[in-house]
């Protein structure tokens, strides 16, 4: 590629291939030939002027196409689809007056972003699959490792590494929920015409309702769908483009809120994103290790969640039965939440494949909070040998004041327990009060938590979606 002009960073840095060739020119215009055969089939089978010999004729090259002949066309008439159906008659003789017959250029411009869509969602689902499978792995392995939780970003009670991670894979859950019924209720624009009343085909079928009806319903299935709109203008509504890209976005906000944790608890030095053996974490500090890869998920989820907004204005700004100021934005726009959304899913899947938990420093980092978490345990216990609970509370939080302030202000240790010791109100021995402060008693039903979650809610998931699993993925940069 030329180093002299734009090259979108999507194509070279961050969507698969895989991506990219469903969005790329050819799939386009081989789906446009696909649609036209199609058309034909049923034209033929239900009793129009299109021979089995013209349709066999289309069949033959719809891979094979003559791009130079279109491009060549489309300089001189200004319109791809009228362009390309010129191309086509080039290479079918026989079929060239029958080919679009009846139809509009939404026909093969509609259907077609709706099978695409369609193919995109699902490798949307298949990477989104895995990497709820990977994280309930990681979820499972860690389940029993306490951690402190925070709210406010301030150390709260105890939960463990496994519990956090359900966290992450209950929205990925939702996330496939909306995808799925995406998926389910798509349908193409089918044959509508010029404004939607399919005016063109009344005159073909003369007035015949029932064949018009059969006519999408043929094309339908024929591209893989149960439905097809049931009203529309010329377009199909400029709301589906809306509610994909909102599923994509959705994605998007779960991996967000991933990264930004896992960016948070790289810091703590208690988890750590995968890092590679020659990678360079800084140009200037050799020893960083940056959570690069969380950073970039966040930056990519950035983009598709405003993107959204493109869809959204495009759907209100449709006037009647369509005009065209849709066309240049949607065809940057969908393609580009897709883009982005899979190079988000090809980052999680490297990076929960080999997420890195320390429990040394997460134990480290819990036990200078657990005295304080501790203190209703330990009046407890001390009132079970005799002590006033009104009495020993004030201490307690005397206690903790002055514990805090050799934190906070001395950067001293936490000395609490060391206090509560000294003090003969409490009556406990250090041993007493260390066998109360095992950090395991502190999570509440965070372990059962995990393993009710990963088998009533997750494993039937991954069970029903079994033949999605296994994806790898290599990272370009």
């Amino acid at each position: 590629m030329s180093k002299e002009i734009y090259e979108s960073p999507f194509c070279t840095r961050y969507a698969s291939k895989e991506m990219q060739a469903i969005f790329s020119p050819d799939t386009k215009f081989r789906t446009w030939r696909k649609l036209w055969v199609a058309l034909a089939r049923a034209e033929h089978k239900l009793g129009l002027p299109v021979s089995e010999e013209q349709v066999r004729e289309l069949e033959a090259h719809v891979d094979d196409i003559n791009y130079d002949v279109a491009e060549e066309r489309e300089k001189l008439v200004r319109h791809d689809v009228m362009a390309h159906v010129y191309a086509y008659g080039q290479q079918c003789p026989h079929a060239k007056g029958i080919i679009h017959l009846g139809a509009t250029s939404c026909y093969v411009g509609d259907n077609t972003d709706v099978i695409i869509m369609r193919d995109a969602l699902q490798v949307v689902k298949r990477k989104l699959v895995n990497v709820i499978a990977l994280l309930s792995d990681f979820a499972e392995k860690n389940k029993s490792i306490p951690c402190l939780a925070y709210t406010h970003l301030q150390p709260a009670q105890l939960t463990t590494v496994g519990k956090r991670a359900t966290l992450w894979i209950n929205e990925l859950l939702m996330d496939l929920e909306e995808l799925e019924f995406r998926i389910a209720n798509l349908k193409l624009l089918g044959q509508k015409g010029t404004t939607g009343t399919q005016a063109s085909f009344v005159e073909l079928f003369e007035g015949d309702t029932a064949k018009i009806k059969e006519l999408e319903s043929m094309i339908a299935r024929e591209m893989g769908f149960d439905a097809v709109v049931p009203v529309s203008g010329q377009t199909y509504s400029r709301k589906v483009d809306y509610a994909v890209v909102s599923t994509l976005s959705a994605i998007a906000q779960s991996a967000m809120k991933f990264a930004n944790d896992l960016r948070i608890l790289q810091n703590f030095k208690e988890m750590e994103e995968p890092f590679e053996k020659n990678q360079i974490g800084s140009s200037a500090m050799p020893y960083k290790r940056n959570p690069m890869r969380s950073e970039r998920i966040t930056a990519l989820a950035r983009y598709v969640m405003i993107d959204v907004l493109n869809p959204a204005f495009t759907a209100g700004t449709q006037w009647f039965e369509r005009t065209l100021d849709d066309s240049a934005n949607k065809r940057i726009a969908v393609a580009e939440a897709f883009l982005g959304i899979d190079a988000i899913l090809n980052i999680l899947i490297n990076v929960t494949d080999g997420l890195v938990v320390y429990p040394k420093v997460v134990e480290q980092r819990v036990m200078k909070e657990l005295p304080f978490m501790a203190t209703e345990n330990i009046m407890m216990e001390a009132v079970k040998k005799g002590g006033d609970r009104q009495e020993l509370h004030e201490k307690l939080r005397q206690h903790s004041i002055a514990a805090a302030k050799v934190v906070k202000e001395e950067g001293g240790e936490n000395d609490l327990i060391e206090r509560v010791c000294a003090d003969p109100s409490f009556n406990l021995s250090y041993d007493e009060i260390h066998a109360i402060m095992k950090p395991i008693n502190f999570v509440g039903r965070s372990v059962e938590q995990v393993g009710e979650f990963l088998a009533e809610c997750v494993r039937p998931v991954l069970e029903r979606n079994k033949d999605l699993l296994g994806e790898n993925v290599e990272l370009t940069v």
